[in-house]
């Protein structure tokens, strides 16, 4: 007898962004393969004045996003539940924007990102000097969790394929725990992103260094694909819920109209396919 489906993917993406493939629906029919009981589109969102354009939908096709998530919700009803949620790039001077912009559609999961790779954050940051970049990196991580904006901070360790050589994550325990330590007072899920073992650095984001340190704090950890195409849709959630495990984790969780939701490894596990 096949396992009820309990478990949801929360973190992937639609052609909007500009380097994604496939429709929502399409992804739905790989979560249907997968023994998934729904997912989350979280694709990346529009900024002001053109900000980042080459890797995120434009303001004006917003209600465009709203609407392609909706149709698809309605064309698998009864069989994935499809909902509609948002990833969004933090700045600290992107808060009154983005808090502007999540009041426009009823969101199921917002995820906060910083994304240290992209041309307008290392303009902004980016001196040449490793430590401090991976410092600022990890500030505006808690930054963004004590900003309320965000339900899960996504990849949080993001920054090592920057300066990749250079990282040690055992020479930045001082500085990612004591960003942990603001992380885990604010309240907020971090995630387990599957794609990083396609990266540069080639473990997952976080790796297991940072996964014991966040399990230590008690922070509630998101497992996400980060699908940019379908066929990625839960990839390597068992070899996650391994990781997770490894690192003193018993429950695994995702966010359902911005609730977290909590379930034991072990049963998540079992409801794949």
């Amino acid at each position: 007898m096949e396992a009820t489906p309990i478990l949801y993917d929360t973190h992937m993406h639609t052609p909007l962004c500009k380097h994604a493939k496939g429709e929502p629906g399409d992804y739905a029919a790989v979560a249907e393969k997968r023994g998934l009981k729904g997912i989350v589109v979280t694709c990346h969102n529009p900024g002001p004045n053109g900000f980042s354009p080459r890797v995120r939908m434009a303001l004006e096709q917003f209600d465009e996003y709203v609407d392609l998530v909706e149709r698809a919700r309605q064309a698998w009803n009864g069989r994935i539940d499809i909902r509609l949620g948002l990833e969004c790039d933090y700045l600290p001077e992107m808060e009154p924007f983005l808090e502007k912009l999540l009041r426009r559609a009823e969101f199921h999961h917002v995820l906060g990102s910083v994304h240290p790779q992209l041309p307008y954050y290392r303009e902004q940051y980016d001196t040449g000097d490793p430590i401090a970049f991976y410092e600022t990196y990890f500030e505006h991580l808690a930054m963004a969790a004590e900003s309320g904006l965000f339900d899960t901070l996504s990849h949080p360790d993001l920054v090592k394929n920057v300066y990749h050589r250079e990282w040690d994550v055992t020479q930045l325990l001082d500085t990612i725990g004591k960003n942990l330590d603001r992380i885990a007072r604010a309240g907020v899920a971090m995630e387990l992103n599957t794609s990083g073992l396609h990266k540069t650095v080639r473990e997952m984001n976080p790796g297991p260094v940072m996964l014991r340190e966040m399990q230590a704090r008690h922070i509630p950890v998101v497992v996400g694909s980060d699908a940019h195409e379908p066929h990625r849709v839960a990839a390597d959630f068992e070899q996650a819920f391994t990781l997770l495990e490894a690192a003193g984790y018993e429950t695994v969780s995702f966010y359902l109209d911005r609730q977290r939701q909590t379930v034991s490894i072990p049963a998540a596990r079992a409801s794949l396919r």
